[in-house]
């Protein structure tokens, strides 16, 4: 039996998961002024066993959230 000095799968997917995403922006969406609302609406769909019918206004204020950080951006 000889031990391998290659580094496992699991290892190598690991340290391409701390690379940067693909999409910058899904990385800061805790960063968001908009956090609060978009927890909001998840915390809704949970609470309602998904039904969106039921969350429907948080994920307007989301929207709208979203629309003005979109406007401040230089």
């Amino acid at each position: 039996m000889s031990s391998s000095s290659s580094p496992s799968p699991s290892s190598s997917r690991a340290q391409s998961q701390i690379q940067s995403p693909p999409y910058p922006s899904a990385a800061k969406i805790s960063d968001s002024q908009c956090y609060p609302q978009y927890t909001a609406s998840l915390k809704c769909l949970e609470e309602f066993n998904a039904d969106k019918s039921k969350c429907q206004q948080h994920f307007d204020v989301y929207k709208e959230c979203k629309k003005k950080e979109i406007l401040k951006c230089p």
